[in-house]
């Protein structure tokens, strides 16, 4: 039966717990690209440079970061349920307070805060699918990759179309959705069964001893620096107006989401995970050295067409995070987590500094670009290592119920 049929294993016949949770999904990771159209007016808003701004990220994701560490030791302790409250209702006070920030100090702060209810939010939300979804886990899992491509895709523009007015308003359009999320998930999400084993907080951090996963975030690392240079600095390099980024960076999260959902398992089904991998990574280095010396209208082709790449990117981690170590999924993914969102906090913060510091707006993406070859190159070394730890672990993994958590 297709994945998308609308039978009792299909992905559109679901239970309400499962919207309720994907829906909130949706707006979660709406927040990671919402403030991208609106950089430069909190900068003029708040009278912040832009090494100052792109603080909004660096804070976001250092506390992301390390959240990993405790997500899993929560969410086994609390179960998942309390845990997405706990996450959502974090996400409503910060996005709220960040929306009456009156200096850029503040609403970094504020930032930190909202990234630490996303990080319990988002590495608890695919697991209670999987364990609530009607139709095995492929459904649900094709679910919440469909409800993380919506959410990047429709970030900057609920960000451009609320920010067009003033830039507070996407933080009070966030707390508002989120809160809607919370009642959603409170009224339709029964508590399910909690973990036979609690997880502690030093269990991500064994799991990185073993060399498949290891190898799998320094990779992750690299690419994620790419990554978050083309997100958080770009819009400066633009320069335009809040409804033309959010165009901009809408079309880019569609062909996040399409290359992610639909285009990236075809390619790894005829070319195999590693190869694609590795090939995607070399063209997004390329992609981004083009952004960085060609023109506006390249830059903007080009920023849109990082899309694709990433979106491929995305799909290929996953599955080798979930999948090349034998420890247990949740565990797996929260140490592969923790290494790689540090890169999502020090590419903002970076970028407009190795600007300042070589007087060029090209060499940011020149980084970026290098970055994006030594994480390729990280999988070309360990290709015969992480190909034959994956195959061994594959069978470890299929006696396991499905529970997995936020790599993408």
């Amino acid at each position: 039966m297709d994945t998308f049929d609308a039978g009792a294993g299909g992905i559109l016949r679901q239970p309400k717990a499962v919207w309720a949770t994907a829906g909130a999904s949706v707006v979660a990771f709406m927040g990671i690209g919402l403030v991208d159209p609106i950089l430069p007016s909190i900068a003029s808003g708040l009278d912040a440079t832009t090494g100052q701004v792109s603080l909004l990220f660096t804070s976001y994701f250092l506390i992301t970061a390390v959240a990993m560490l405790v997500t899993g030791f929560v969410s086994s302790r609390i179960g998942g349920r309390k845990t997405l409250l706990l996450g959502l209702a974090f996400v409503v006070v910060f996005a709220g307070l960040a929306g009456t920030s009156g200096s850029v100090g503040e609403l970094v702060g504020f930032r930190a805060g909202w990234g630490l209810g996303n990080a319990l939010f988002v590495s608890t939300a695919l697991a209670v699918i999987v364990g609530a979804a009607a139709g095995g886990s492929a459904a649900a899992i094709l679910l919440y990759e469909s409800a993380l491509g919506l959410g990047m895709a429709c970030g900057p523009l609920l960000g451009a179309l609320l920010g067009d007015a003033s830039w507070r308003y996407p933080f009070f359009g966030t707390a508002f959705l989120m809160a809607v999320g919370f009642l959603c998930i409170a009224a339709f999400l029964k508590e399910q069964p909690k973990p036979a084993r609690r997880t502690s907080l030093l269990d991500p951090i064994k799991a990185l001893g073993h060399g498949g996963l290891a190898s799998t975030a320094v990779s992750a690392f690299f690419y994620n620096y790419t990554f978050f240079t083309v997100l958080a600095f770009t819009p400066f390099v633009l320069d335009m107006s809040p409804y033309r980024s959010g165009a901009v960076f809408f079309a880019w999260g569609v062909l996040l989401a399409v290359f992610s959902v639909i285009v990236a398992p075809r390619m790894q089904r005829r070319f195999g995970s590693l190869k694609v991998l590795g090939g995607s990574l070399v063209l997004l280095a390329a992609d981004v050295l083009v952004l960085g010396y060609g023109d506006h209208t390249t830059a903007v082709v080009c920023t849109i067409l990082s899309g694709a790449f990433i979106g491929v990117n995305n799909t290929v981690y996953t599955e080798l995070a979930l999948g090349v170590s034998d420890a247990p999924r949740p565990v797996a993914s929260a140490g592969y987590n923790f290494v790689r969102w540090f890169a999502a906090a020090a590419a903002p913060f970076f970028a407009p500094r190795i600007e300042e510091w070589t007087g060029s707006i090209r060499v940011p993406f020149v980084v970026a670009a290098v970055t994006a070859v030594l994480g390729s190159l990280v999988v070309v070394v360990r290709r015969r290592s992480l190909a034959h730890e994956a195959e061994e672990a594959a069978p470890a993994h299929a006696a396991e119920d499905g529970v997995t958590v936020f790599a993408n």
